[in-house]
């Protein structure tokens, strides 16, 4: 009959698409990955995959946390995690990853001069993703961060694709103008079956350190309107604070450097809200 040949096609074209998509191998040693994801670049992602690293480790000690810096072209991990130097290689030649706070890290800022910068196309791209993810001796990790460049291109799709993901989060700015690629950000997690935790709001609010009068300077409430039609969840707010920004910059981020600020507060609440999402990682 015309509708098992039809069920037949469709088996025959899922088998055809399915055999061009890689098989995900898990990252040997770690539990979970939790990507941190924007669409739009200057909103503060580094800054939140960072702190929220640190929160996780600081939330419960006794958990292991990595670092993976896969923004190739402008690799920002090794300055706000002060560290500096080549990784030392193990016996079966996998990168050591450099350490700090407790937090193990790998950046490709690791692996080339600090001003260096890194013109490659879109292939050697795919080529030092693969290294970061495959050739690294992570030892044990619980969770492993990946602060993901911005946008939604070959990175984002090949890191999706390669290594099975615990979840997403998305930073955005309460700006229309990047609300918009978040939306973007995460209607592709969708796309490549990878469930988005939550939405972060970076950025939020600005209060005066003198009169303390608040301001909202990028508009309010944008990414919780943004949460409501996609139907996820807020995960937390971030404010616009100095401290935040300085800290990152002097290697010292503000989880580490001034545990009891309200900004240090508000990451280990998303942390909290991140685990409380995740699916139960394997024993």
């Amino acid at each position: 009959s015309s509708s098992s040949g039809d069920e037949a096609l469709r088996d025959k074209r899922a088998r055809i698409l399915s055999r061009g998509l890689p098989k995900q191998k898990p990252i040997e040693g770690v539990k979970q990955v939790v990507v941190v994801a924007s669409g739009k670049g200057g909103v503060g992602k580094s800054t939140t995959a960072v702190n929220l690293a640190l929160a996780l480790a600081a939330n419960d000690l006794t958990k292991e946390v990595g670092l993976l810096d896969a923004d190739i072209y402008g690799p920002s991990i090794p300055k706000m995690m002060n560290l500096k130097g080549n990784p030392e290689l193990t016996s079966k030649n996998l990168m050591r990853p450099l350490k700090n706070y407790g937090i193990a890290c790998m950046s490709m800022g690791f692996l080339i001069e600090e001003t260096a910068p890194v013109v490659w196309r879109g292939l050697m791209v795919m080529s030092a993703v693969e290294k970061l993810l495959r050739q690294v001796d992570w030892g044990q990790l619980d969770y492993l961060v990946i602060d993901m460049p911005p946008g939604t291109g070959d990175v984002q799709l090949s890191i999706s694709q390669n290594i099975p993901l615990a979840g997403a989060v998305i930073v955005s700015t309460p700006q229309d103008v990047a609300l918009l690629d978040a939306h973007k950000g995460a209607e592709m997690f969708r796309k490549v079956h990878v469930p988005v935790l939550g939405l972060v709001q970076n950025m939020s609010v600005f209060q005066c350190p003198k009169c303390k009068h608040e301001t909202h300077i990028f508009g309010a409430d944008g990414v919780r309107d943004l949460a409501k039609t996609l139907g996820l969840d807020i995960l937390g707010d971030i404010p616009l604070h100095v401290n935040i920004r300085e800290t990152c910059d002097s290697g010292q981020p503000v989880v580490i450097s001034q545990p009891q600020s309200d900004a240090a507060k508000a990451y280990l609440k998303i942390a909290m809200e991140i685990v409380r999402r995740l699916p139960v990682a394997p024993a």
